[in-house]
């Protein structure tokens, strides 16, 4: 990259003591006195040299889930967790929140070091902290392995990259806000190319960073990409690397099986033989370099606008939670029962801001009683999409 092009990039970023990799993200002071985060500590001999910060919901109940959130550079875990709402989401739907927060001595602007190889492998540095983290809340709070999601923005988005890549067994699923793929870069000049061109990589390349990270060969966790169309500080090309690095993983096709819009905005999504959503692409339009805000599907507010916090009409928040299976049960008992009604706007809602596959599969495949016995049949690996639609639609009383 020229040095012109590495002046011009610099010129629009804040102060920079020292790589920051991203733009300033900070929130005022206040946001401490405003999160429910709690530090702990002795979770591990801690390479990274990472504060652990924890929200834990009164009598959580054995096998919950825990979500990791790793916030942007200048920022500080209760700052994100008051710009995002994670804390509030927690406790409304009952899971442990980590939230993993920088040190100015590891980093001057307080960003995950997500391009140094030192800290993005597998049992080294501030990857391995996360991990030793996440050790201790299974411990302590008696988490279900099997429920362990992570969430990033920017730095932290990269960082999700990070973990996922190199701890793959650890987590269900990702999301992605405004970050990187895995092993793109390994020192400064790259980061800062990779954030500014967003280059091009064929997909096996991408998939083999990730498949050679860890010894893991699957099951792989779900990811949710998300990325603002007028993102100046990391190019949004990365969205479709990122895409394009776990479809390879997952091994599946680079057209989308579906696509809609959530909220006004753009949203692809791939899913696995088995009808799961495994990788799905929110494009925010003409959103910059941030978090998208919004109002939740009861309208409900999680989080407050900040810088590089954007109110955008959809919560990522929400959503990403959705994602990751947390808001349905407890919201379902505690949802009032609907009045029965001819108008299929409520129906037409409920298809168009929710996982098609995760809603509906279940109810297009109930067991139908055979008169006569049939031969069991081979499983298949691929899906008619427009038949499971058709089915799906047609179970759910949205088609005759």
């Amino acid at each position: 990259m020229s040095l012109y092009n590495n002046v011009e990039f610099l010129r629009h970023l804040p102060k920079l003591n020292g790589f920051s990799g991203f733009a300033s993200q900070g929130r005022d002071a206040s946001s401490a006195e405003s999160s429910p985060l709690v530090e702990s500590s002795g979770f591990g001999t801690n390479p990274g040299a990472l504060r652990m910060l924890t929200f834990v919901p009164d009598q959580l109940p054995h096998g919950s889930a825990l979500v990791v959130v790793l916030h942007g550079c200048r920022q500080t875990a209760a700052g994100y967790d008051v710009g995002t709402g994670w804390s509030t989401l927690a406790r409304r739907y009952g899971f442990a929140l980590l939230m993993p927060e920088q040190q100015a001595a590891n980093n001057a602007n307080t960003c995950f070091n997500w391009f140094n190889p030192g800290d993005a492998a597998r049992g080294r540095g501030e990857a391995a902290s996360i991990r030793q983290m996440i050790a201790r809340m299974v411990a302590q709070h008696k988490i279900d392995p099997a429920r362990i999601y992570v969430t990033g923005l920017s730095a932290g988005g990269a960082m999700t990259s990070v973990v996922l890549a190199t701890y793959p067994e650890v987590f269900a699923g990702g999301a992605i806000i405004a970050g990187l793929p895995f092993g793109i870069a390994s020192n400064v000049r790259e980061a800062l190319g990779g954030m500014m061109r967003s280059t091009s990589l064929p997909a096996d390349e991408l998939g083999n960073r990730v498949r050679k990270a860890s010894k893991h060969r699957g099951p792989w966790p779900k990811v949710s990409v998300w990325h603002g169309s007028a993102d100046r500080t990391v190019n949004p090309g990365n969205a479709d690397e990122i895409v394009k690095q776990w479809l390879d993983v997952h091994g599946l096709p680079p057209e989308p099986m579906s696509t809609g819009e959530v909220d006004g905005h753009p949203r692809a999504v791939w899913w696995n033989a088995d009808g799961e959503t495994v990788v799905e692409s929110y494009t925010i339009t003409d959103m910059a370099h941030g978090t998208p805000l919004g109002l939740a599907g009861s309208d409900e507010p999680y989080g407050a606008e900040g810088a590089f916090l954007i109110e955008a009409g959809i919560s990522s928040s929400y959503h990403i939670a959705s994602f990751f299976g947390l808001t349905g049960r407890l919201a379902e008992t505690a949802a009032p029962v609907a009045k029965a009604s001819t108008e299929p706007s409520a129906a037409t809602e409920s298809l168009r801001s929710a996982d098609l596959t995760a809603t509906l599969w279940s109810r297009a495949h109930k067991p139908v009683r055979q008169t006569q016995p049939v031969a069991p049949q081979p499983r298949r690996r691929g899906i008619d999409v427009s038949d499971v639609i058709t089915r799906a639609l047609t179970a759910a009383g949205l088609m005759k």
